[in-house]
């Protein structure tokens, strides 16, 4: 880890960290909830050694990163702002892309927003969900799923940050790290996270310094910057309206575990396997789904993870134009 090296740059109105190693065509990997960019330290030490320039931000509200402090700095539109200019910031025309979680989401709309920048795109965890006119996101969650599902339950500002503060953080990134319940995620006010069990013993693919590592970082900065990005769902849904119906046209791969709680949301699975995504998604080459892994998978599975992403990317090496 001594190696990956850190830097601030300055983007779209915000200071944003970067962690990055090696020479070559740039891979861009993006975070999700409640994560940093040490999520991919597995898979930056990797493509360094395979020739690649990895570089993974902590997205806004994250970590080092600069978190403004209302939810309407969160919308979509503002993230991949943030990446457009730390790419321009870094004089990368085009890079490799590689997503999870709220990363994942993030990908799919730099990819069709900005097509130009990406060369192609291995994403996991969560599908492109095309934007629905007449139903926003917050509200389709709510219809499904309750007042209880934690999307739902993050709307608040401020209530779930209190409910987070009655647990032990590390403790706190532990539960969400080590799920394996494929059901939606539904916390009743009455019971809370504080209210939830102990987590087990650490998985061997998770650490003792990993979990201080987060616990440290999120005891800092606080979880608002990254509930943020739920509660500006609906404003993003409002702000994304001009691009409603187009299709994600860059080379995709995606993968997701069948313990993932968004793989199990009902409908998903048809909607995989059965052309919805393909629909939307015309480019998608490759679906992997891993047996027995859960939501975070590149850290449960990195070296597998690894594989699956340089498989995929060096089909389209030839391609690329961008390098640190």
């Amino acid at each position: 880890m001594e190696k990956i090296e850190h830097t601030t740059v300055s983007t779209n109105g915000i200071n944003m960290h970067v962690a990055s190693i090696g020479s070559g065509p740039v891979i861009l990997f993006l975070h999700g909830f409640p994560d940093l960019w040490y999520s991919w330290r597995h898979q930056l030490l990797s493509f360094a050694a395979l020739g690649y320039r990895a570089i993974a931000p902590d997205l806004r509200g994250y970590g080092d990163s600069d978190a403004p402090p209302s939810r309407e700095s969160y919308t979509i539109l503002h993230i991949v702002g943030d990446l457009v200019g730390l790419l321009n910031s870094l004089g990368v025309d085009r890079v490799f892309l590689v997503g999870h979680d709220w990363g994942a989401i993030v990908a799919w709309w730099l990819c069709m927003i900005r097509p130009d920048r990406v060369n192609a795109l291995v994403n996991t965890s969560v599908v492109f969900n095309p934007r629905n006119p007449s139903v926003k996101p917050v509200d389709a969650f709510r219809a499904l799923f309750g007042d209880d599902y934690y999307i739902c339950r993050f709307q608040e500002p401020g209530e779930i940050e209190e409910d987070f503060a009655q647990v032990d953080t590390k403790k706190l990134i532990t539960r969400f790290f080590i799920s394996r319940n494929p059901r939606p995620p539904c916390i009743p006010k009455s019971v809370g996270f504080r209210g939830l069990p102990d987590p087990p013993s650490l998985p061997a693919w998770l650490t003792e310094e990993d979990v201080s590592f987060y616990g440290d970082k999120f005891s800092q900065k606080g979880f608002t910057g990254g509930l943020n990005y739920y509660r500006a769902l609906n404003l993003s849904w409002e702000l994304t309206a001009p691009w409603a119906g187009l299709q994600i046209k860059v080379p995709v791969k995606f993968i997701v575990g069948d313990l993932d709680i968004t793989y199990n949301i009902p409908g998903t699975k048809e909607y995989i396997h059965e052309g919805g995504l393909k629909k939307h998604v015309p480019f998608l080459q490759e679906v992997v789904v891993l047996e027995g892994v859960g939501h975070f998978l590149h850290q449960e599975k990195p070296d597998e993870i690894t594989d699956h992403i340089y498989g995929f990317f060096k089909k389209f090496r030839t391609r690329e134009t961008a390098s640190l």
